[in-house]
């Protein structure tokens, strides 16, 4: 029972690959650091080690975490996957098992809004971004069921549309915003006071940018 007292404060999943980097730090720079949600970016990468742990602090004040087995989820953070692995939560904990599609595009992103469906007692919102393929997309309507909210990136600010078009096609999505919008829309959904504080940020290669190697 303490549990389910716990776990009442809204978690955000935004889901994506190549190009993601620069939906990540548009939205961080405009989300405020004091909502009371947690953000979890599930970045699909297979060997290459992610770096956006140390990137992403550029563009927030939230703490920005690299996730470990058993870490707790909370509030006003920023947790990474790591590279390789699956992601669950469980307890209010962060589980990494083995990556369970080990070929082909991973399914990473699907997989932990799909665990968030059936482990988390608070709100959901998931939010798909640039990238390739169709992650994600298989959870759309999982996360609407439980009454989450579902987010894409609008096509024409995503550097590769490939991953936001899928979850549209997929019927169960909520709204379709750039990443500034979608920062917006989920500082107006959890309505909580905030400070309202934007993050300037570094400005980032293009090269960078655009690679999902990170």
């Amino acid at each position: 029972m303490m549990e389910l007292q716990t776990e009442n404060f809204p978690v955000v999943c935004v889901g994506g690959s190549a190009g993601g980097l620069d939906a990540y730090t548009r939205l961080l720079q405009r989300m405020p650091a004091d909502m009371g949600v947690a953000i979890v970016i599930v970045n699909h990468l297979r060997t290459v080690s992610t770096l956006l742990h140390e990137i992403l602090p550029r563009f927030t004040t939230m703490p920005v975490e690299l996730i470990t087995d058993q870490l707790r989820l909370e509030p006003n953070h920023v947790y990474i996957i790591p590279e390789n692995r699956d992601l669950h939560l469980l307890d209010g904990e962060f589980r990494l098992m083995p990556i369970s599609k080990p070929r082909g595009w991973p399914d990473v992103i699907t997989v932990f809004l799909k665990s968030l469906t059936e482990h988390w007692h608070g709100k959901l919102i998931a939010v798909i971004v640039s990238g390739y393929d169709g992650d994600g997309a298989a959870a759309m309507c999982a996360i609407r069921s439980v009454g989450g909210t579902t987010i894409a990136q609008r096509l024409d600010t995503a550097i590769q549309p490939d991953m936001p078009a899928s979850a549209i096609e997929s019927g169960c999505v909520d709204f379709i915003l750039s990443p500034e919008d979608i920062a917006i829309k989920i500082a107006s959904m959890v309505r909580q006071p905030h400070s309202g504080e934007v993050i300037a940020g570094a400005a980032l290669p293009a090269k960078l940018l655009k690679n999902e190697d990170y």
